[in-house]
């Protein structure tokens, strides 16, 4: 389907019935597939075989979705986990382990925040956090010997800045390990990282992807172009034996599908972490409409945040399609058509006192611990999602005490907006 627009792939790739077969790509509800004879299963287990044989590594409904997904952000191979936090420790862990180090950007969402800060650390493996917006020298100056990724969002959650996707590619290449982007707000319909030099995108599909906020779930895309041979030192987790599956070299065996290939036979049978086929079929229903969705929540989007940057009782917008931000020129290099995603983060005069006022005022839009959904949602980071963090790492990931984080929807502007400047005057 490499050949098809965007807004054709998100309709037929990753399936395409055959003579007889459902149009609408079906739920594959099994745990265990047959085979006829004992030989055809070994030959699946010693990976010398395609087919199915257990859904925990593989099932037919999901790995439709994943080659739909693959497909739209022009990688090779993806893979489906059943939240996008799965999504990132897996990225993460399959080319890392105890006495590795990752450098990180500090504006990320704050359970990746805590997942590389915290909870890897007890695995073993240290992150570096660098300002997003730091020269590339300075990001340089975070890596040591034994650093094996470089990670980011192309948009961060909440603070939604912009990344220089090109700068941190460079850096990256230069230090010899792949650049990993978290691509969950801008999704591939406003941003492809890999056109610009990023190795591997995540995702929480549990956003944009999914649309309305009916499942929980990941994915994991491989761009195939970080060359894993050439770096065997570092990675010898993908170019040397593995000798819980049979001794088996990814790369020797899978090529740029490697990669992929040791996430699912080793992360996932040892850890889980699978999505449903029902979750996935779900999720495969909002990837159909997904252009058309992406471009109504950012229209949207621009007209409230063009609202609340002339109100006075708001004393910061940060959405990157106001001319005056500072991330606006990087939107427009970065996203087609300068489009980000839905997502505003603003901050009232009268700080955290008055955006808890606000919040408790508003009718229409939603107090949810979740964005990107069809309908219009609102959160308090400091309060919610970035809860666990001190002071000090609040700053660094971008997020102030009265920050406010709004999620516009697909409902009429009109009513979005109404319902905002009614709450404003409880502020």
């Amino acid at each position: 389907m490499s050949h098809y627009n965007l807004e054709t792939k998100c309709l037929h790739s990753g399936y395409t019935p055959k003579k007889g077969e459902p149009c609408a790509l079906p739920i594959y509800q099994s745990t265990t597939f047959k085979y006829d004879t004992t030989d055809e299963m070994g030959q699946l287990f010693d990976l010398k075989a395609e087919g199915y044989f257990y859904t925990r590594l593989q099932n037919p409904t999901n790995d439709a979705v994943a080659a739909k997904i693959a497909d739209l952000e022009g990688g090779v191979a993806g893979l489906l986990t059943s939240s996008g936090q799965a999504a990132n420790f897996y990225a993460i862990f399959n080319i890392c382990e105890a006495g590795d180090h990752v450098v990180a950007a500090s504006t990320i969402y704050g359970g990746t925040f805590n997942l590389l800060g915290v909870t890897l650390k007890k695995l073993g493996i240290d992150c570096t956090f660098v300002d997003t917006d730091a020269s590339a020298e300075e990001i340089a100056a975070a890596f040591k010997p034994n650093t094996k990724v470089l990670f980011a969002e192309t948009i961060a959650n909440p603070a939604l800045v912009i990344l220089d996707i090109e700068k941190f590619a460079k850096v990256a290449h230069e230090h010899e390990v792949p650049l990993i982007v978290d691509n969950t707000f801008a999704t591939p319909i406003n941003c492809r990282p890999f056109e610009w030099g990023a190795d591997i995108v995540t995702h929480s599909t549990t956003k944009y992807m999914d649309g309305h906020a009916v499942q929980v779930g990941g994915a994991i895309i491989d761009s195939g172009n970080f060359d894993w041979e050439a770096y065997g030192h570092k990675y010898h987790g993908l170019t040397e034996p593995d000798e819980s599956y049979h001794g088996v070299v990814y790369t020797k065996q899978f090529g740029k599908k490697a990669y992929i290939t040791k996430a699912t036979t080793q992360l996932m049978r040892d850890l889980g972490s699978i999505p449903s086929p029902e979750n996935c079929f779900l999720l495969n229903l909002g990837l159909e409409t997904l252009p058309l969705r992406v471009e109504r929540h950012c229209e949207n989007a621009q007209k409230v945040a063009e609202f609340l940057n002339a109100h006075e009782k708001v004393s910061r917008v940060i959405y990157a399609g106001l001319p005056g931000d500072k991330y606006h020129d990087l939107a427009q290099k970065y996203m087609d058509d300068g489009r980000t995603c839905g997502v505003i983060s603003f901050e009232l005069t009268g700080g955290r006192d008055a955006a808890v006022r606000f919040m408790d005022s508003l009718k229409l839009a939603n107090i949810a611990t979740h964005v990107a959904a069809s309908k219009t949602m609102v959160l308090h980071p400091a309060s919610h999602t970035h809860r666990q963090m001190n002071d000090e790492q609040l700053r660094e990931a971008g997020v102030s005490p009265g920050m406010i984080r709004l999620s516009v929807g697909i409902e009429s502007s009109k009513d979005i907006i109404n319902d905002l400047s009614n709450a404003l005057e409880n502020a």
